[in-house]
């Protein structure tokens, strides 16, 4: 949820043709907002005026919010204001203060928002349900077509208002498509207050089967930053602010500004990676390799051919920390430090560097090399020949894809007969799955399952699987994991369980060959 009272933020207006086609938001929206610092919220007035119009606190804005919008436009600066497709809007006391909604006045807003200069609409989703119902993250209604009706709303003001929707990642809305609905949506709940490294680790989690879903005038929102923040660390601050731009989310700033320490405008005025985020093939990252309990590797295209690789450190310490080249696909490439600037030179298969506890790499790969990629022979989940034990059994999700479930809690998969080559040895495997165990809190695994794979009976190694989608009928494809103990010869086995939770639901696995 988010409870801002105002934003005051600076967009790009320039004309496109694709996602919402409402000409702004070409690039990711950035500025700045009150909400993570301040707390504050309420800037609405409670009661409508004689005429059904929205109306604003006049102790807390006396001069109003048209002579608002006007000293804000006058910095050089776009306006935007907050509302709630509710009916009423969130607040910070359990809502009971009741500050106005929009739901049943889209109209009339959005022609009030437009004629005082709004720029920015930002539309949250308290009180969606009802009069009664304050947060719902289960709603019994489709809270799409709230969205809907205010973006025709807006658009009949014709006004350019970037619009950014704000339902929490509530009903997966990167497919509904929401890039027809806003130009930016949440993905998730909330990245604080407080802030934390659980929250950020949720929220990219969240982020990893719906990052083809961004591009210009439609982005998957992360949340604001906690840049300058109590917390986070220096290092974990730097993983956010890079991680949030290679992904292209909205970077709004949301800290105290008037005595920002000068490690918080390092991070936040940092104009490589900025650049990153305003790249104008407006392409985000995507999830390649997650080393579990290690480190994850994320990359993506810039506009230049170039290609920008994000290394999170997940462990609690600083250490030697070694990036393959060939998990973003390639052999070699000329390395640029985008964190520092540093050039690297040419780097041929692998680079490692320190990284502090929670830090990242961010390596700009200029000229790569494309190293071959491993080919697999893939193994049915569901097949006969498979020994299912403990609970485990096969789920039909469609005429295509059938899937075993109920791995863990004594449920175990084995693949029987695993052609391990004529020398054996260590083998990538790339798992399919399903994963639609989605949450809006922080657990032991948020947004993710542990699966422990064990080869030919050894010792079983934990592999950590995101989410797929918030359902169980998506696929997630090519998760990859490397593992020893292999034998020549296609006598081998690979085992999946997990003894303490539920593994995801498995379609296939490959063996590299």
């Amino acid at each position: 949820m988010i409870f801002w009272s105002r934003l005051y933020i600076s967009v790009s207006l320039a004309t496109i043709s694709a996602a919402l086609n409402n000409g702004v938001a070409v690039k990711p929206p950035m500025g700045w907002n009150p909400y993570n610092a301040f707390f504050d919220c309420g800037w609405q007035g409670k009661a409508r005026n004689s005429s059904g119009g929205f109306t604003w606190d006049t102790t807390t804005i006396p001069s109003g919010i048209p002579a608002l919008s006007t000293f804000i436009h006058n910095l050089g600066l776009k306006f935007g204001v907050y509302s709630d497709g509710g009916a009423f809007a969130c607040d910070f006391v359990g809502g009971t203060a009741h500050y106005l909604g929009t739901l049943g006045h889209e109209t009339s807003d959005a022609n009030s928002f437009a004629s005082w200069g709004a720029d920015y609409l930002k539309y949250d989703n308290c009180y969606a349900v009802s009069s009664t119902d304050f947060v719902d993250f289960n709603p019994p209604i489709l809270i799409e077509p709230h969205y809907t009706t205010m973006r025709d709303a807006l658009a009949a003001t014709k006004r350019p208002i970037v619009f950014s929707i704000c339902e929490w990642g509530v009903q997966d809305p990167a497919r509904w498509p929401a890039s027809a609905v806003g130009n930016s949506w949440r993905i998730s709940n909330d990245i604080g207050p407080p802030a934390s490294w659980d929250n950020l680790f949720r929220i990219i989690n969240q982020l990893v089967p719906i990052t083809q879903f961004a591009g210009p005038g439609a982005w998957n929102d992360l949340d604001m930053l906690e840049v300058g923040n109590s917390g986070l660390t220096a290092a974990e601050q730097q993983t956010h602010f890079a991680f949030w731009a290679a992904a292209k989310s909205p970077l709004i700033i949301s800290t105290d500004l008037s005595n920002p320490s000068t490690q918080t405008l390092n991070i936040l005025k940092n104009p490589r990676i900025i650049a990153l985020n305003q790249d104008s093939l407006g392409k985000s990252i995507a999830f390649k390799r997650r080393y579990t309990n290690d480190h994850d590797v994320w990359a993506g295209p810039l506009a230049d051919g170039s290609t920008v690789a994000v290394v999170i450190n997940w462990q609690n310490s600083a250490r030697s920390l070694t990036f393959n080249l060939a998990d973003v696909g390639f052999s070699s490439a000329m390395g640029t430090d985008l964190i520092t600037g540093t050039s690297l030179g040419k780097l041929t298969n692998s680079f490692t560097a320190t990284v502090d506890a929670h830090g990242s790499m961010v390596l700009k790969l200029s000229g790569g090399m494309a190293v071959a990629q491993p080919s697999f022979t893939f193994y049915q989940a569901a097949a006969s020949t498979n020994t299912l034990a403990g609970g485990a059994s096969t789920r039909v999700v469609n005429s295509s894809v059938t899937v075993v479930g109920f791995i863990g809690e004594g449920g175990t998969l084995t693949i029987n007969g695993v052609d391990g080559g004529s020398a054996g040895g260590t083998k990538t495997l790339s798992f399919d799955y399903i994963n639609g165990d989605f949450v809006f809190t922080n657990t032991d695994c948020s947004n993710c399952r542990n699966a422990f794979i064990s080869v030919n009976g050894g010792t079983a190694v934990q592999v950590q699987m995101p989410i797929s989608a918030q359902s169980w009928d998506i696929l997630f494809s090519g998760y990859l994991v490397t593992m020893a103990g292999f034998k020549a010869g296609k006598t081998n086995t690979i085992q999946i369980s997990n003894p303490n939770a539920f593994a995801p639901d498995l379609s296939r696995v490959g063996v590299s060959v």
